[in-house]
């Protein structure tokens, strides 16, 4: 049904297989720092207009595989189509980001919620599948969702939110409301995932965006205890093929020990972490994804090529049973030179290299 896999550096990367150079993608890679997206958005008249139709979301993953050889794609959809799918009524206004016309926030909220019927995700099915064929085994396909807290936030707060208080008030007040709201994610994710495997993804990713706001304590008790549940139910195998999971919460070096235990192949780690350091205490357990601060990209181009070069340096040369994906600590900003992009690729393809060779 696909073509074969021409280039599966990051596959192998994401199992602690030896590969011939660091592998590298990017968190939004597909997104407004790039004017062929903007164009293609125009033309789709809104977001959710460009990630409903299958041709437009195929177009807008595959624009930066044209300009800057990464090593793989990452559907283009949104964290939040599965709280839409549960009748929330997903919009996203210029400027203001994503917003629900209906929040949970009380009993009879949380009453009313259920795992959606996948029927009405078939648009990202669909996408998964068309990309896939488009790619033509030129670099594998990641799928990926929200984690159950993540999608909490945005589900109890409405949008998002600078202080998260309404989603933690009702954490305090009603732990009960909180775990029935998580639990439903969880297994809405699973199974969405899986779903995104059987239409043809290869990898798939878990967004614990906002983990990092939790107090220690809340952390393992809200948002990892549901990201291990989601890890537990995702295939970890589709067709004879071994499907590589990862975990990224954003502000999560203090429980990394805790989340290289929650059942991924691969744990990406934001700036703040130093890969070396984290390399040390669980890379013999999990490969690593990151970790670049993305305002790297706004510096002058020798600039950016030496930070590459750092966040390489501080990996180390992998060795067998290790293995690193580099990525940013967050998603591209939009408004990044796509040149410093092009340097950053260069940078990191042609520094690993030398990291092998000198050994």
């Amino acid at each position: 049904m696909f073509a074969p896999l021409q280039n599966d550096t990051f596959l192998r990367a994401c199992l602690r297989q030896p590969t011939e150079h660091t592998p590298i993608w990017l968190m939004r890679q597909a997104g407004r720092y790039l004017p062929e997206y903007r164009a293609t958005r125009e033309k789709a008249g809104s977001f959710m207009g460009l990630a409903t139709n299958t041709d437009f979301a195929t177009e807008v993953t595959l624009q930066p595989l044209e300009r800057f050889p990464l090593d793989a794609a990452i559907l283009f959809s949104d964290i939040l189509t599965v709280p839409d799918a549960m009748g929330l009524g997903l919009s996203f206004q210029q400027g203001e980001g994503p917003k629900f016309a209906k929040v949970v926030r009380d009993e009879a909220a949380v009453a009313a919620l259920d795992v959606p019927d996948l029927d009405k995700l078939r648009y990202v099915f669909d996408a998964v599948t068309s990309i896939r064929r488009a790619l033509n085994g030129r670099v594998p396909l990641i799928g990926f969702s929200g984690s159950p807290w993540t999608l909490a936030c945005y589900m109890v707060e409405g949008g998002g939110s600078d202080d998260y208080r309404l989603v933690k008030s009702l954490m305090y007040a009603r732990p009960d409301l909180m775990h029935r709201i998580l639990d439903i994610n969880a297994r809405a994710v699973a199974a969405y995932l899986n779903a995104q495997i059987e239409a043809g993804a290869q990898a798939v990713m878990v967004f614990d965006s906002w983990g990092g706001v939790l107090a220690d304590g809340a952390f393992q008790q809200f948002s990892l205890a549901y990201s291990r549940q989601v890890l537990a139910a995702v295939k970890t195998e589709h067709e004879g093929v071994r499907i590589p999971r990862i975990l990224f919460t954003k502000g999560g070096g203090l429980w990394l020990d805790e989340i290289a235990d929650a059942g991924a192949d691969v744990v990406g780690l934001d700036w703040t972490m130093n890969l070396g350091t984290a390399r040390a205490r669980v890379g013999d357990r999990v490969a690593l994804q990151g970790n670049l601060d993305p305002n790297v990209l706004f510096a002058p181009p020798d600039a950016v090529r030496a930070q590459a070069r750092a966040v390489l340096d501080s990996f180390g040369r992998p060795a067998a049973g290790s293995g690193h994906i580099f990525n940013l600590g967050h998603g591209i900003s939009q408004f990044t030179p796509p040149d410093s992009v092009t340097a950053l690729v260069d940078e990191v393809h042609s520094h690993s290299r030398r990291l092998r060779a000198a050994a």
